[in-house]
């Protein structure tokens, strides 16, 4: 099994996913938080968890890992620290860790901040970290959702490498799709834009391979 760097664990869409690959057969969990009390709620579920904070050194944070999914965000406050260098601090340790694949939850709009009516700074923030891991040898997958809202999932979605309409789809749906994103055939090297769909998410992603 493959170990699964998760930064931003403690987060709405970090806990689905850590939860998707618990009870996955390819892949094993791996929490990063921030803060030791944010610990014990992995840990207890017998997850392994390390600390990280994306401004400091995070070359500890790689050990013994194969591949990471970011989905650590600053909630607007940070967006230069956390959503972009952060994002580009992890990118960088990951490289020299060699690590297999690194899977970026970024945002749609972030292909083009510019032409954002809100939210430009941390479109931007994240067209420079997509920007940044593009730029590397890292493996890598960027998956760009809509809107996120915490509906429960339903396993379906629209994905094209863009999309050129707005839409939203559920954390559950990003989650899965995240997770899929790892595997070692599916989202090489590819950026894609994700909303509610009617197509079935391995579906969705096999056929924009």
């Amino acid at each position: 099994m493959e170990n699964v760097l998760v930064a931003g664990a403690n987060g709405t869409t970090g806990k689905k996913i850590i939860n998707l690959l618990k009870n996955s057969q390819y892949f094993q969990p791996v929490a990063m938080v921030r803060k030791e009390e944010q610990k014990e709620q992995f840990e207890k579920e017998n997850i392994r968890t390390v600390l990280g904070d994306l401004e400091k050194d995070l070359s500890h944070t790689v050990d013994n890992i194969d591949k990471v999914i970011f989905a650590a965000g600053s909630g607007g406050k940070k967006v230069v620290e956390v959503d972009q260098e952060g994002a580009k601090n992890l990118i960088d340790v990951s490289k020299k860790a060699n690590i297999k694949k690194f899977v970026m939850l970024s945002s749609m709009g972030a292909d083009n901040p510019e032409e954002a009516d809100d939210l430009k700074d941390y479109l931007k923030a994240k067209h420079n970290a997509d920007e940044y891991l593009k730029s590397t040898n890292l493996v890598h997958a960027i998956v760009r959702p809509g809107s996120l809202t915490n509906d429960a999932g339903t396993g379906k979605i629209e994905l094209q490498t863009k999309l050129n309409k707005q839409g939203s789809i559920t954390r559950d749906d990003v989650a899965q799709t995240l997770v899929r994103s790892l595997h070692d055939n599916d989202a090489i090297n590819s950026t894609f834009e994700i909303i509610q769909g009617d197509t079935l998410i391995g579906k969705a992603m096999e056929s924009n391979a």
